[in-house]
């Protein structure tokens, strides 16, 4: 194991910190109250700055949302949105035609490309009990040759992502789940065609790692040039490479050496991004990501005047019947439901 594994520590900002090819990761867990049947909070909103509350108040945000918390429809071109929702529900509606529900472990991989309009509303589906919501969004960044591809959407079930429950050499368990990246035999679903991570030299890796009190976990070499970055969000202690880190924090690591991961004594979680850095110019205007200013002006005129194909849903904030369990419709009217729903 190379001593110089860990090239630097530090404290997670929000949103997330990333390395090229990554934009940036947020974090969301809030602990909504039970819902009022109409999946708004069953609580008083009186106190936050409804439309634009990220106060955290109580446990819990509102984000853009009026009535259901949530983002209603918003843009995106040039880049990809990679939304892992460990709780909670998720109601997605976008400008493609596509509509889904997903959540409990599901992943959803939208390639935007040439512009993509879209919400992502929480609905608190449960009257008679909180409704914790979780995930994790991270912005994937596309070569200068795919940011103007047609818009994807692509649904990985809970089901259909490789998960193994390990064991070091004292019998501690380690829990690894694989969005992207192969981990010995656990192959997960291909991702969208014009992704960075359906390159094969793109050495892309998205794992959660759930470490037992005093496990230890050997986190393999990867690729020579690629960027790697661990996530500590939750824990109390972990050694790293040797060295301690203290949770809320983020370990860039060098990619292709093996890295030795020795949790203290409570349950520790980790996020690992990994992958080759694209290494081109990165302009970001909002929800705009192209190579120049030249491009990202086009796009806000382009947006403006087209609306990328305009909104076929009768409100901004779309959400489904509450008793609706997890679905995709696909743009070509396609519906898929999760074998485990």
């Amino acid at each position: 194991m190379s001593k110089n594994v860990v090239k630097a520590i530090h404290r997670l900002t929000f949103p997330w910190q990333t390395q090229d090819p990554f934009l940036f990761c947020v974090h969301h867990l809030d602990h909504y109250p039970e819902g009022n049947g109409e999946m708004a909070p069953k609580a008083s909103l009186q106190g936050r700055q409804i439309g634009m509350d990220f106060s955290g108040k109580d446990g819990w945000s509102m984000y853009h949302g009026e009535q259901v918390p949530g983002f209603p429809m918003h843009p995106h071109r040039g880049f990809e949105t990679i939304t892992i929702a460990r709780q909670g529900y998720i109601d997605h509606s976008d400008s493609l035609g596509a509509t889904a529900r997903f959540g409990l472990g599901d992943v959803q991989w939208m390639t935007a490309g040439n512009g993509v309009v879209h919400s992502e509303m929480f609905p608190l589906v449960h009257d008679d009990k909180p409704n914790p919501t979780e995930l994790f969004q991270i912005w994937l960044n596309l070569p200068s040759a795919q940011k103007r591809v047609d818009g994807h959407f692509k649904m990985l079930w809970n089901s259909i992502i490789p998960k193994a429950t390990l064991e070091d050499e004292n019998g501690n368990s380690i829990q690894l789940t694989v969005v992207a990246g192969d981990y010995q035999d656990l192959k997960p679903p291909e991702p969208p065609p014009h992704s960075w991570a359906s390159q094969p030299e793109s050495d892309i890796a998205i794992w959660t790692l759930k470490l037992a009190p005093g496990a230890t976990f050997a986190l393999p070499p990867a690729n020579a040039g690629s960027n790697r970055s661990l996530y500590f969000f939750e824990g109390t202690t972990l050694q790293a490479g040797g060295k301690p880190v203290e949770p809320g924090h983020a370990i860039e690591l060098q990619a292709d050496a093996e890295c030795l991961l020795v949790n203290g004594e409570t349950e520790a979680e980790l996020l690992m991004l990994q992958g080759k850095p694209i290494g081109e110019p990165v302009v970001q205007q909002g929800p705009f990501v192209m190579n120049t200013r030249e491009e990202i002006y086009e796009t806000i005129m382009e947006y403006r005047r087209t609306g990328f194909g305009g909104w076929p849903w009768g409100s901004d904030s779309p959400v489904h019947p509450k008793q609706e369990g997890r679905f995709a419709i696909h743009a070509d009217g396609n519906k898929e439901v999760p074998t485990d729903s």
